[in-house]
C-alpha cells in the first residue's frame, strides 16, 4: 500500500466518523517555544490550551513534522528522521478514550477491501499508563485484545504533556508484533525492536504545573481541564514500512526514490556498503526535509530556521561528495522529492521553480566554502607536518567546521589523503560544548505559556470582540475587561496605563503586517489616548492606553474613534505592498514568495525571496509599473470565501500562515489579489504614486525593498527635485546633462588626489637622507627611529623606510618610522631591516612586538619589512625607546 493511499484511507476514515478535515499547518507556526512544528497536535494547541473556543468538537490531519534534535543521528540508525508526517484525530470535549480506543481498532485492523489497514488483530499489543485502569478496560472490551497483550508502564513512556504547564494526562500506545525473527517475545516492555508503536492516543485531562525537578514526572498536578480532550498521532511512515513489507522507513516509496536516484548519479549501491549506506539515508531525509522546509519559506541562514535548512542542505552535498559526487546534486534530488511528495502536497509542483533556485543557489554557495575551506585545511595540514605532528589538532577540525561550514567527514577523509589522522576526541568535546551552550541558551529562552488566564476567562464570558474597523472608524463601545499589570482591577484614574477589553472595536490589532491603529476613547467624565492593540488570545482584542482624565471603570460605555488620517495612511501602505508584491513577481516569477512586510503610515517594507540583489533597473522597472497600474483607478474589494474558492480564484495565500475554512480576500482587479486580513484603499488611486527608495539583502536569498507612499512619497520626490535644481545650478548645466558632469567632476577629483599623494610622496623621500644621517650607532648597526610629520599613510611610509635603509649600503640598519592622523587619532608605523642585519639576527616582524603595545597597536610582517597601527598616538615617544631597547638586546644576544 503506497504511502498517499494510507493517508487517504486515514483521513477517509475519520471523515466518516464525523471529523472536519483540517490541511496540515505549515512547519513554521508562530509559536515561542517551537523552531517548527514538530507534532500534530501544534495547531489545535489555543484549543487544548482553552485560549479560543474549537471550531468544531472533532477533527483530523496529516499533518507535516520536523524535528531537529538528532540531526547528527540521521543516517547512522534506520529510525531516525528529520521529516515526518503525522496523522492525527482530535477530540474537543467530544469523546474520550473510549472513541479513540474504538475509532483507531476499527482503521488498523479493518479490511483492507473495506478501507482498513488490515492488520491481524492476534499481532496488536497495547500499552497504557500504569494506574489506567479505564483504557485497560476499553481495550479489552472495545477490542477484544487479551489482558496478556495490554501492558502497564510509568510516566516516562505513558505520560504526556508539553513539557510546560499546561494539559497533561496519561497515553496509551499501539504495538505491532513483527515476529520471533526481529526479537524476544514478550510484548514492548521487552522489545521495541520487534514490538514496533504505531499509534498514540493522548487522554488530555488534566493541568500541569511548573516542574520541580529534572525528571518528565516532576511536577504537580493543578486539578483536571475545564473539558477531556483527545489528540492521538499515527506515524505515516512507520506504517507504511510495515504495510510495503520493507525492513525500515528508508526502503518505503517516498524516501527509496531518492536513494534510487542517489544511486544512480554516483554509480555505488545502497546496501554494499555500511558507510556509503549512511550517505545514502542522510540525502534522503535532508532532500525531503529541505523542499519541505523551503515550500513553506525558510531560506537558508546563519541563524534559527535558516540555519537548520542550511546544515541540512550542506549534509546533502557532503554525503553525496563521499559518494563520489563532486557535480552539483541539490536540484535532481529536489525534483525526486517533488514528484514523490506533490500527490499529498501538490503546491510543491506550483512552487517548484522558487524551491529549486534556492536549493541551486545555495548549494553553489556551499560549493564555494568547500574550496575556500580546502585551503584552510591544507594550510592546517601543513603546519602539523611542519610542528612534526601527525594528528590535526581537534580545535583545527572545529574551527572548519564552525566557522566555515566545513563538514567533519571531510576533514577526516581529507587528513587521511595525506596521510594525517585527526583529535576527533578533542573535535566532539568542543561540539559537546556547543550544544551544551545551546540547550542552555534554548532552555533559557523557552517559556511556558504566558499567563492569558484572565483573558482567556473575558472571552469565556463574553466571548469574541465584534471588529467593525472594516467598514467604521468609530463605535459606541463597553468596556468588558480592565487591567493594569496584568491584573484586573475595577476602576483606573488618570495617569494610568491600562488594557482594555471592549466588546466591540473600530482599532485594528496588529497583525499581517499592518502596525496597529491609534486613536481616543471618550465617555462621561473620561478620556483615553489608545496606543496599541493586540490580539492577546484569538479573537479578544486587547487595547493598551493611556488615561488622560477621569476615571474607567468597568461597563463603562465609551464612544471609541480612530485616528483617521492614520489610519488611512496606513492603508495606503498596505494596499501599496499588495502592488510592489504583484510587480515583484511579474519581475521574478513565483519565486519571489513575500518573506515579511511592514507597513506603518505612509511607509511600506517588503521582503521576498530571490536569488541575488535587486538591480536598479528591476527596481525601477517594478517602480514603474505599480505606478502606472495606479491610473486604472480599480477598486479594491474585500470578500469573505472558502480557502478552496479563494485557491481556484488564484489568491496568494502567505507562507507560516494559519488559515480557516472561510478567509478573506483582497482584490485589486486581475493584477494583484492575496488572502489579507488588513485594511486596504477603497480604490487604488487613493494611493496617489509610489516611491520606491531602497533595496538591499536581509539574509540569503532574501530580498528587501522600502517605499513611501502618498503624500510622504511626493515629498521625497519634491525634495530630489530640488536637489537637483540646486546641483543644475551649481554645475551650470541642464538636468540630463548632471550624471555626465558629476562623473566628470568625481575623474578630476580623483586625479587630483592623486598627485597630491604622488607630491606628498616625494615630500616625504626628499627627508630621507635627513633621517639616515640622524641614525644612532648601536653596535656596528645603523639605528633610525623617528616620528615623521603627520599624516603620511602606509604606503609612504613603506616608501621612506625603504629609501632610507637603501642609503645605509651593505651597513647593518634597523629603521622604523612612525606618523599619526590627528583626525582619526590613529598611528601607522613600518619597520624596514637590511640583509646584513638580518644576518646578524634581526627580523622586522619580530621587532613590532616589542614596541607595539605602547601606541595600542599591532602589526607584522616579513623578517625584511613589517607594519602596523595603533589607537594611541601619545605612545610614539615611549614605543621608539621600547625599540631601542629591543635592538641593543639583539644586538647584545649576537
Amino acid at each position: 500500500m503506497q504511502t498517499h493511499e494510507i493517508i487517504n484511507r486515514f483521513t477517509e476514515h475519520f471523515r466518516a466518523a464525523g471529523h472536519t478535515v483540517v490541511p496540515s499547518a505549515s512547519l513554521i507556526l508562530d509559536d515561542p517555544n517551537l523552531l517548527f512544528v514538530n507534532a500534530g497536535m501544534v495547531q489545535f494547541k489555543p484549543y487544548f490550551l482553552g485560549d479560543a473556543p474549537a471550531p468544531y468538537p472533532r477533527a483530523t490531519s496529516i499533518q507535516k513534522c520536523l524535528r531537529t534534535g538528532d540531526i547528527d543521528e540521521v543516517g547512522k540508525t534506520t529510525r531516525h528522521l528529520t521529516f515526518f508526517q503525522m496523522a492525527g484525530n482530535f477530540s474537543f470535549g467530544d469523546y474520550f478514550k473510549e472513541g479513540a480506543i474504538r475509532h483507531a481498532w476499527s482503521l488498523v485492523t479493518g479490511p483492507q477491501d473495506q478501507g482498513g489497514y488490515g492488520f491481524e488483530p492476534e499481532r496488536i499489543w497495547a500499552t497504557v499508563y500504569e494506574t489506567d485502569d479505564d483504557a485497560a478496560r476499553l481495550w479489552h472490551e472495545v477490542a477484544g485484545l487479551p489482558w496478556e497483550r495490554i501492558q502497564r508502564r510509568g510516566v516516562e513512556d505513558n505520560s504526556w504533556d508539553m513539557g510546560v504547564p499546561g494539559p497533561s494526562g496519561p497515553c496509551s500506545e499501539i504495538f505491532y508484533d513483527r515476529g520471533p525473527e526481529y526479537g524476544a517475545e514478550g510484548g514492548p516492555i521487552v522489545d521495541e525492536n520487534r514490538y514496533t508503536e504505531i499509534w498514540n492516543l493522548v487522554f488530555m485531562e488534566n493541568q500541569r504545573g511548573e516542574s520541580t525537578g529534572p525528571n518528565k514526572g516532576d511536577y504537580p498536578v493543578l486539578g483536571p481541564l475545564p473539558q477531556q480532550n483527545i489528540d492521538t498521532g499515527m506515524g505515516v511512515e512507520r506504517i507504511a514500512c510495515l504495510l510495503q513489507g520493507v525492513e525500515n522507513v528508508y526502503e518505503t516509496d517516498l524516501l527509496r526514490s531518492v536513494i534510487d536516484k542517489a544511486e544512480e548519479v554516483s554509480g555505488r549501491r545502497y546496501g554494499d556498503d555500511h558507510d556509503d549506506d549512511v550517505r545514502f539515508r542522510v540525502i534522503a531525509d535532508h532532500a525531503r526535509s529541505g523542499v519541505m522546509l523551503v515550500g513553506d519559506g525558510v531560506t537558508p541562514g546563519n541563524e534559527g530556521r535558516g540555519y537548520v535548512l542550511r546544515r541540512l542542505l550542506r549534509r546533502i552535498v557532503r554525503s553525496a561528495r563521499l559518494l563520489g559526487v563532486h557535480e552539483p546534486v541539490l536540484g535532481e534530488f529536489a525534483k525526486v522529492v517533488r514528484d514523490a511528495m506533490s500527490p499529498s502536497y501538490p503546491e510543491l509542483v506550483t512552487e517548484f521553480d522558487r524551491i529549486d533556485s534556492v536549493l541551486r543557489n545555495e548549494e553553489e554557495a556551499f560549493l564555494a566554502t568547500l574550496s575556500t575551506g580546502s585551503k584552510i585545511f591544507d594550510t592546517a595540514a601543513a603546519e602539523t607536518r611542519k610542528a612534526g605532528g601527525t594528528q590535526l589538532p581537534g580545535s583545527k577540525a572545529f574551527q572548519l567546521h564552525d566557522t566555515y561550514g566545513f563538514p567533519i567527514d571531510l576533514t577526516l577523509e581529507m587528513a587521511a589523503e595525506q596521510g594525517l589522522s585527526v583529535d576527533e576526541q578533542g573535535f566532539r568535546e568542543l561540539m559537546s560544548e556547543q550544544r551544551r551552550r545551546a540547550k542552555e541558551d534554548a532552555k533559557a529562552r523557552k517559556t511556558a505559556h504566558g499567563d492569558l488566564s484572565t483573558y482567556r476567562s473575558l472571552l469565556d464570558s463574553h466571548g469574541t470582540t465584534e471588529f467593525i474597523g472594516y467598514t467604521d472608524l468609530q463605535s459606541t463601545s463597553r468596556v468588558l475587561g480592565l487591567l493594569v499589570d496584568g491584573a484586573p482591577v475595577p476602576v483606573a484614574g488618570q495617569g494610568s496605563e491600562v488594557e482594555l477589553v471592549l466588546d466591540r472595536t473600530p482599532f485594528y490589532a496588529e497583525g499581517g503586517g499592518q502596525i496597529a491603529d491609534t486613536g481616543k476613547l471618550v465617555g462621561e467624565g473620561v478620556e483615553l489616548q489608545v496606543t496599541d492593540v493586540q490580539r492577546a488570545v484569538p479573537g479578544l482584542f486587547v487595547h493598551t492606553a493611556t488615561v488622560l482624565g477621569g476615571e474607567v471603570g468597568l461597563d463603562t460605555e465609551l464612544e471609541a474613534a480612530v485616528d483617521v488620517d492614520r489610519r488611512s495612511a496606513i492603508a495606503r501602505s498596505h494596499s501599496a505592498t499588495h502592488l510592489v508584491h504583484a510587480a515583484v513577481r511579474s519581475a521574478y516569477g513565483k519565486r519571489a514568495a513575500q518573506a515579511g512586510s511592514l507597513n506603518s503610515p505612509g511607509r511600506m517594507r517588503f521582503d521576498f525571496t530571490a536569488p541575488s540583489g535587486v538591480s536598479s533597473s528591476v527596481l525601477g522597472g517594478v517602480e514603474e509599473e505599480v505606478n502606472e497600474y495606479l491610473q486604472n483607478d480599480v477598486e479594491v474589494q474585500a470578500y469573505n470565501t472558502s480557502m478552496d474558492r479563494a485557491m481556484e480564484l488564484g489568491a496568494i495565500a502567505l507562507f507560516g500562515e494559519k488559515y480557516g475554512d472561510q478567509v478573506r480576500v483582497v482584490d485589486m482587479g486581475d493584477y494583484s489579489r492575496e488572502l489579507c486580513g488588513g485594511t486596504h484603499v477603497g480604490s487604488i488611486a487613493q494611493l496617489g504614486v509610489v516611491k520606491l527608495v531602497s533595496s538591499s539583502s536581509v539574509g540569503s536569498g532574501v530580498q528587501r525593498v522600502e517605499a513611501l507612499v502618498g503624500m510622504d512619497a511626493m515629498r521625497r520626490i519634491s525634495k530630489e527635485h530640488m536637489l537637483v535644481n540646486q546641483l543644475a545650478e551649481q554645475f551650470k548645466a541642464p538636468a540630463e546633462e548632471l550624471p555626465e558632469r558629476v562623473e566628470s567632476m568625481v575623474t578630476r577629483l580623483r586625479n587630483a588626489e592623486k598627485e597630491l599623494q604622488q607630491l606628498r610622496v616625494s615630500q616625504v623621500l626628499q627627508s630621507a637622507g635627513e633621517l639616515a644621517g640622524r641614525a644612532a650607532d648601536v653596535s656596528g648597526v645603523s639605528l633610525v627611529a623617528e616620528q615623521v610629520p603627520d599624516g603620511v599613510d602606509g604606503n609612504s611610509l613603506r616608501a621612506l623606510a625603504s629609501e632610507i635603509r637603501g642609503r645605509f649600503g651593505s651597513r647593518p640598519s634597523v629603521v622604523a618610522v612612525f606618523s599619526s592622523d590627528p583626525e582619526t587619532s590613529k598611528v601607522s608605523f613600518v619597520v624596514a631591516v637590511s640583509r646584513d642585519a638580518q644576518d646578524r639576527g634581526f627580523a622586522a616582524g619580530k621587532l613590532v612586538p616589542a614596541f607595539a603595545s605602547h601606541v595600542g597597536g599591532r602589526g607584522g610582517g616579513k623578517a625584511d619589512m613589517a607594519q602596523g597601527g595603533g589607537s594611541d598616538p601619545s605612545g610614539i615617544t615611549a614605543a621608539i625607546g621600547a625599540l631601542r631597547k629591543e635592538v641593543e638586546q639583539v644586538v647584545s644576544r649576537g
